[in-house]
């Protein structure tokens, strides 16, 4: 269980005083290279080594045991056999240390039960000591300069505002050692996370001075409730969150009852999560690396499109195609930036935006200076690229450089250097302009992922003032719904028959169609006339949750005849209760859903609807409540929005009360989702006169 008080990370990522156990003379190995990057670092707090077998290890003084040590250190470094790794952490706990990092593993072949995993968490766990480990990597803090690690690169590191956390040791190295543009204030490898998680390290990483973006490369989230506190605080600070999300998988689709859990699969509660607090996503390093990099920027993106300005014609070609492909709009430049262009252009070159600024040659400073500046200046332009495949030394590139520091110098906009081959750029050339504060993004789809996230990023938090109005229907239906009998209701063992459920949505202000349970021929036409022919019969029997699966339903029935008929064959095959409702009319079908995450509660879905919802998988996931602004959002994200609009001629149906009852849904799922496991409204049968649900399933879950 995560210890649910908050922990003090100073001590682990900001220690005065460190002791290093296992450290040794041997070359090549984690006892010697953490030392060494210790000592690289220019790190200025207080440094021992603990070896009985050493009286000085690499200058620094060498203690026979932690009991030793002048002073009661703030973090012990622990790179020792996992058979010594108990001992030296009561040991720690004991002298009253702060926190540990744990290089090795913690796992033993012939372990006894609980496993030493197990133990070492319940023992830091109720002295409130964080642990970065078992199995990590360590980290880099370099706001204070100290590198905390089992493997030695013998490089400086230039303090940055990027800060990185992952659940994989070779994710983290892949950008920290090998990309110098990106630069960091905290680096860190959570290992197994045996005490300190991930969310741990999120909500610390926001406090520190200069953090301007917080990367993930996750597998799994260990604290839920945490993770998503700590995306609430980086979403009020303004500060993006990028995820590299790994380990993605459909798996949960086989145990859905609903056609809500089948479609859904265990990804959706993270793109749920991550639509709610504005969460970058990303694919791979590469996009995950240019996204970091063009948001830790000085200058803010401000309304606008992306501008560019290249030397070729074929390149101009293939960012333009990409950028459609990928949804990146360039900017609509105006006639007074048009007439500039016109102006410096050689002949057969033409002013439109992306820019091919190259004729012959003659001019080419001037020509490029002032266009780039035209671009910048533009009203529509938010970020502006100079494109080009950087060479150190060569004097088209350095001269680019060059113009492009000249013009970043007069503008608050930002100025980016893409290059088109991700190993074509000069990091010599590259790093002297990140120096000067232009970006380098490394190849054109990364770069122009990065851009649109930027973009995505900016709309986010521009659109976050519009949401708490949104969310006054939010208010509105919570107060007027009946929310505790419901919650009284559901805490009950007996199943909700449809009928009911129908009854439940109605109190939730969700249109519902009229409906009569019966129990026999005569009762099921009597309802029928109540309602007025045509109506429909479909099975109420306990038990049967998709009705058309077993023929359940029929449809059109239009006298008292068709009506006996019908109930016959229900009452002979499937058993004696139906519901007799009023036929439906509507253009288009679609299905509202709601699944229980096991991590981070009740979701809530809109899909295609009827018999197409686990075919075509049209849908959008999001937590609950939002207001009808959002539920608009999502239905005009589905593919069947053009039906809804009505393509060659068909109804227009009423997306706005598709929205509202939608919006009101979320609320349902809200207030109820506890007890809720997996339910389906399918199909809402909607037309241009609004929104009807025809059929509900549920399953609910009692405490």
């Amino acid at each position: 269980m995560k210890n649910n008080k908050k922990q003090n990370l100073e001590p682990l990522l900001n220690p005065k005083s460190i002791a290093f156990v296992g450290a040794t003379t041997k070359p090549d190995v984690a006892g010697n290279d953490m030392l060494l990057e210790v000592l690289g670092s220019g790190y200025k707090g207080r440094i021992y080594c603990v070896n009985p077998k050493y009286d000085e290890i690499e200058g620094i003084k060498c203690y026979s045991s932690l009991a030793d040590l002048p002073e009661k250190v703030d973090l012990v470094v622990l790179a020792i056999g996992n058979a010594r790794l108990e001992t030296q952490l009561k040991e720690a706990i004991q002298l009253g240390i702060g926190s540990a990092v744990l290089f090795g593993s913690a796992f033993l072949e012939e372990d006894v039960d609980p496993p030493l995993m197990q133990r070492i968490a319940k023992l830091a766990k109720g002295a409130n000591m964080p642990i970065c480990g078992a199995g990590a990597m360590g980290f880099y803090n370099l706001n204070i300069n100290l590198r905390i690690f089992p493997q030695h690169i013998a490089r400086s590191f230039q303090k940055g505002t990027f800060a990185y956390i992952s659940q994989s040791g070779s994710g983290l190295t892949a950008l920290l050692w090998n990309d110098q543009k990106i630069h960091f204030n905290l680096a860190v490898s959570t290992g197994q996370e045996l005490v300190t998680t991930a969310s741990d390290y999120l909500d610390y990483a926001l406090d520190m001075p200069g953090t301007k973006v917080v990367a993930f490369f996750l597998e799994s989230v260990r604290d839920p409730k945490g993770f998503t506190q700590g995306l609430e605080k980086a979403r009020k600070k303004e500060i993006p969150i990028v995820v590299l999300k790994v380990g993605r998988t459909e798996a949960s689709a086989k145990l859905a009852v609903s056609h809500s859990g089948a479609i859904a699969g265990n990804d959706s509660a993270f793109q749920a999560l991550f639509a709610r607090y504005g969460v970058i996503q990303v694919k791979c390093l590469e996009e995950l690396a240019a996204t970091c990099q063009l948001l830790s920027m000085d200058k803010k993106i401000l309304p606008g499109h992306l501008a560019a300005i290249m030397d070729s014609g074929g390149e101009r070609e293939v960012l333009m195609d990409l950028a459609c492909d990928m949804k990146v709009e360039f900017a609509d430049i105006g006639k007074k930036t048009i007439h500039i262009l016109k102006e410096n252009l050689d002949a057969g070159l033409y002013p439109i935006n992306p820019l091919d600024a190259w004729g012959t040659g003659n001019n080419y400073e001037s020509i490029y200076e002032n266009c780039l500046q035209a671009l910048v200046d533009d009203k529509n332009t938010a970020i502006t690229l100079l494109v080009a495949d950087l060479t150190s030394g060569f004097w088209l590139h350095e001269t680019f450089a060059s113009i492009c520091r000249k013009v970043s110098e007069k503008t608050q906009k930002p100025i980016v250097v893409m290059t088109n081959h991700i190993g074509s750029e000069s990091q010599d050339l590259a790093l002297r302009l990140q120096s000067s504060g232009i970006t380098v993004l490394s190849g054109t789809i990364p770069a122009l992922q990065a851009i649109k996230h930027a973009f995505d990023y900016r709309d986010f938090i521009t659109k976050r003032s519009h949401v708490k109005q949104d969310q006054k229907a939010f208010f509105v239906v919570q107060n007027n719904c009946h929310k505790h009998k419901w919650l009284h209701r559901l805490q009950q063992p007996k199943p909700l028959d449809e009928l009911e459920s129908l009854s439940l949505l109605q109190d939730y202000q969700i249109p519902v169609q009229i409906a009569h349970m019966a129990i026999s021929s005569d009762e099921a036409i009597a309802a029928a006339n109540k309602i007025g022919y045509p109506v429909a019969i479909k099975t109420a029997m306990p038990g049967i949750l998709h009705k058309s699966d077993v023929g359940g339903v029929k449809l059109n029935l239009a006298t008292d005849r068709q009506i006996l008929d019908a109930y016959t064959d229900l009452a002979n095959r499937l058993g004696d209760r139906v519901l007799v409702t009023r036929m439906e009319t509507g253009s288009v079908e679609v299905a509202f859903g709601c699944i229980k995450d096991p991590q981070f509660g009740p979701l809530v879905l809109i899909a295609s609807g009827g018999v197409f919802i686990e075919i075509f998988k049209d849908k959008q996931i999001a937590l609950p409540p939002f207001g009808k602004k959002e539920a608009l959002a999502m239905i005009n994200q589905l593919k069947i929005k053009p039906l809804l609009e009505g393509i060659r001629g068909t109804q227009i149906c009423d997306k706005q009360s598709l929205a509202e009852a939608f919006a009101n849904f979320s609320v349902l799922a809200y207030d109820l989702g506890e007890f809720i496991k997996e339910m389906d409204i399918n199909p809402i049968k909607v037309s241009a006169t609004g929104c009807v649900a025809v059929d509900v399933m549920m399953v609910h879950q009692p405490s």
